[in-house]
């Protein structure tokens, strides 16, 4: 299960998958209403031409990376195990009821369904969105196959192994500083995710306070994340920061990606190395955001050299990271069970 992406850059298939993304309540928690005329009336209208281009600079003649990828990473999965792989997104297609059908077909007994959200960190509006979808559409559809999720990885050995070996090229080469840039959030979907009510967000170090809340905390695990790979690669702290990119107003998560590369040159900081470890398939926010942007205000700003580390889209250890889950789900994984 992963994002989605328009069916073309052509504007109004732009438009169609905006106002699908960001109608999701869980993306944009407002009010039905509310959010109706600010998607409709001020957001999209504005942005759908400006996206279209973003994509333009990015489409492959197969389609949108994301997509690509994907169906790559379910050709190189299917290879590992015996059971039926299907792709599903949450935006777009191949839509959640379409995988259930097409699993269906492939096994007309089938019994239980294991989806893999390619999350690493829990968010309402990654993560929780897509677990709600396809427990929606099951219920909806009335099948009779039980479904089950994998949890958020983020802190699983087999995932840190594949991305720690993934990354560990790209260290050879000199570099002053990583820069781990993770997709923002707003605050207050940390705040809404937070299952004891008063921890998120309410001290400057609420993510190393040890806490129930953390197994929703998107902020945190981010954290850990970083802290388990700089551990992994023995990464000096003083070469290494946390970023967070793609905001779309105020009051999201800082420091700002974008801001951090105007600043780093001015800091001494003029070789960088970036990654986003929030995504597992490179898309439009990895690729247009972060390789093309995101390089061009780096070095405008008076950086030297500059490298993103792609995503591990279909990286063997990966795929055999996924491998294992299924197997463990299939034996009895009870942290998988939502």
């Amino acid at each position: 299960m992963n994002l989605g992406s328009p069916d073309s850059t052509a504007t109004a298939d732009v438009h169609r998958y905006l106002m699908e993304f960001l109608m999701d309540g869980r993306v944009i928690d407002y009010p039905w209403l509310f959010r109706k005329i600010l998607v409709g009336g001020l957001i999209v209208p504005f942005r759908a031409a400006k996206s279209a281009e973003a994509y333009k600079m990015i489409w492959t003649e197969e389609g949108s990376p994301l997509v690509v990828l994907t169906h790559q990473l379910r050709e190189a999965l299917q290879k590992k195990v015996g059971a039926p792989v299907e792709v599903a997104m949450r935006y777009g297609r191949p839509g959640m009821q379409q995988a259930y059908e097409r699993l269906l077909e492939r096994a007309p007994g089938l019994e239980e369904v294991i989806a893999v959200p390619l999350y690493p960190h829990y968010a309402m509006s990654s993560y929780e969105t897509a677990v709600e979808h396809a427990k929606a559409v099951h219920r909806k559809k009335k099948y009779g196959f039980a479904l089950r999720f994998i949890p958020p990885f983020y802190n699983e050995r087999h995932y840190l192994h594949a991305m720690s070996e993934h990354m560990r090229p790209w260290l050879l080469r000199e570099f002053d500083h990583i820069l781990f840039s993770y997709h923002g959030v707003p605050g207050r979907h940390i705040r809404k995710s937070d299952i004891t009510g008063h921890h998120c967000l309410c001290s400057t170090d609420c993510c190393e306070v040890s806490s129930p809340a953390h197994a929703r905390c998107y902020r945190h695990q981010c954290f850990v994340t970083t802290r388990e790979l700089v551990r992994l690669l023995g990464i000096p702290p003083e070469k290494h920061s946390v970023s967070f990119q793609s905001r779309l107003g105020k009051g999201w998560l800082e420091p700002f990606t974008d801001i951090r590369l105007e600043e780093m040159p001015g800091e001494g900081i003029k070789k960088l190395l970036i990654l986003c470890p929030a995504f597992v398939s490179d898309c439009l926010e990895t690729l247009e955001e972060i390789a093309m942007r995101g390089k061009e205000t780096f070095l405008k700003a008076g950086g030297e050299s500059y490298a993103m580390i792609p995503c591990l889209n279909t990286s063997p250890l990966w795929v055999e990271a996924l491998a294992g889950w299924v197997e463990e789900r299939e034996g009895g994984w009870s942290a998988a069970d939502q």
